[in-house]
């Protein structure tokens, strides 16, 4: 028996529909997002009064992107290290504090060129 597939076009749309429903509820409901979020607003006001060049504006624009889709895949392997084992466990303490250090990571570098950026701007 044969399965009706969905033309490709559907499909796709379907999956932008998805991941758009996913970027919503991590905005709605994870406060490290709504940081995040806050943080890329100042941060993208800061470069419209400073006329930073498009380079700058590419390398920002980029660590906003990583930042935030770092702390998207961090929340999710929160999420499903609290559904796989939902007690306190050492290596599922791990596993957080891990995920968690990469978004340390990119925030630091994030910061890093922000100040690269904006430092001789404002001195």
């Amino acid at each position: 028996m044969q399965q009706n597939k969905e033309p490709f076009i559907i499909n796709r749309l379907k999956s932008v529909g998805f991941a758009f429903k996913g970027m919503l509820i991590l905005i709605k409901t994870e406060a490290s997002i709504k940081i995040q979020v806050f943080i890329a607003i100042v941060i993208t006001l800061a470069g419209f009064y400073f006329n930073i060049s498009t380079t700058e504006w590419m390398f920002q624009t980029a660590m906003i992107g990583l930042v935030m889709s770092i702390e998207g895949v961090n929340t999710a392997v929160e999420y499903i290290a609290d559904f796989i084992h939902p007690d306190h466990h050492p290596k599922i303490g791990l596993i957080k504090d891990i995920s968690a250090g990469a978004v340390f990571i990119a925030s630091i570098v994030a910061v890093i060129i922000a100040g690269i950026i904006y430092l001789p701007k404002i001195f």
